[in-house]
């Protein structure tokens, strides 16, 4: 059987949640209102000290629901050049929201606060677009699970606060990084005007994200949601299962932290340049192969060969995403699968250079 590293989306809803889902009290959430539904909105707004919360279908659907709730339309917005809006979600920031996006340096996905500080535009000019939002990531999957400082999330409120611009945070794996922090999600949550976050993930829910911040704000995303599609029906079959998902699932997220270190341990050992462990600070690993001389793609295949399902990021980088199905074997295995190919690849080098 394999073991997958792909993401922490292929987890599988636990027993319990299946029982919740069998149990869920539903109605119709775009007329009267699901009350399991409900019911993991207000526990979501409760959980990021919001005063209320939206159900999605997805991390994506969150993030363009927020955009344009509050731009509604137009405009430009301020983002880490890395950031997951920008690079995997399709490009809806532009082409349905219609607003225009600026990638500011950082490191770690943690933007810099005096480019911040430069690129924000108070008003429409005749060579500028008005800045219509700041959005944060955390953690910041670019990054390689990297957390951003709780400092560095109040320098950005700062800015924003003080030009009188909103702040988004795009929390896909925001319970990973409150672990990690060691602190409540609502601390970090207070950097921020509004928050999505994902129980599909690490959290094993099957399905959904939450889209949490005033109520007035929220009212308002719920007609958007509507206009991209997302309105639901029963949404009580897959709520109850994210029920589960916050009420038992986000402290456990510790053995996925302490896995994805291990595992960069492990191949640090094979060869240094792989991955520096102290960079591995929740349950993602990234693997850098410009020392094998072999590019992402070609690990991808071989790993696959052995078993091991992992995912190109980059030209030279693999990403290992560890969960609540990859424990200490799994772990072993895939050091182990590694080493071997490791070995194999440094031998098969210079005929390759030969050739």
């Amino acid at each position: 059987m394999s073991i997958d590293l792909r993401s922490d989306t292929v987890t599988r809803p636990t027993e319990a949640m299946m029982e919740a889902i069998r149990r869920a009290e539903l109605g119709d959430d775009g007329r009267e209102g699901d009350p399991t539904v409900r019911k993991l909105e207000a526990i979501a707004a409760e959980i990021t000290g919001k005063e209320a919360a939206l159900f999605v279908v997805s991390g994506t659907m969150g993030n363009l629901v927020a955009l344009l709730t509050h731009t509604g339309r137009g405009g430009e917005v301020l983002l880490e050049q890395g950031s997951h809006i920008i690079r995997s979600e399709m490009g809806g920031v532009a082409s349905i929201a219609s607003l225009f996006f600026k990638g500011l340096p950082g490191r770690r996905g943690a933007m810099d606060v005096d480019a911040l500080n430069d690129a924000i535009s108070p008003g429409l000019s005749y060579n500028r677009l008005a800045t219509g939002l700041i959005c944060m990531e955390t953690t910041h999957n670019d990054g390689g699970g990297a957390v951003l400082p709780l400092d560095h999330m109040a320098a950005v409120a700062e800015v924003a606060r003080g030009r009188g611009i909103p702040v988004h945070t795009d929390g896909a794996r925001l319970f990973n990084a409150a672990v990690a922090l060691g602190v409540p999600a609502k601390r970090i949550c207070e950097h921020t005007d509004t928050v999505n976050f994902c129980v599909s993930k690490g959290l094993s829910a099957p399905i959904g994200s939450l889209l949490a911040g005033p109520k007035a704000f929220i009212d308002r995303a719920r007609a958007f949601r509507r206009m991209v599609g997302g309105n639901l029906r029963q949404g009580g079959i897959a709520a109850a299962a994210g029920i589960v998902a916050l009420e038992e699932m986000t402290e456990r997220l510790a053995e996925d932290h302490r896995h994805a270190r291990a595992l960069a341990e492990g191949i640090h050992r094979l060869h240094p340049g792989f991955v520096d462990p102290a960079e591995v600070e929740t349950n993602i690993v990234q693997i850098d192969t410009h020392a094998t001389g072999r590019r992402a793609a070609e690990w991808v295949e071989a790993l696959s060969g052995e078993g091991i399902l992992s995912g190109v990021w980059s030209p030279w980088r693999l990403r290992l995403v560890t969960h609540r199905h990859i424990g200490e074997k799994e772990v072993a295995a895939t050091i182990a699968a590694f080493e071997r190919l490791h070995r194999r690849l440094a031998a098969a080098a210079p005929q390759r250079a030969a050739e």
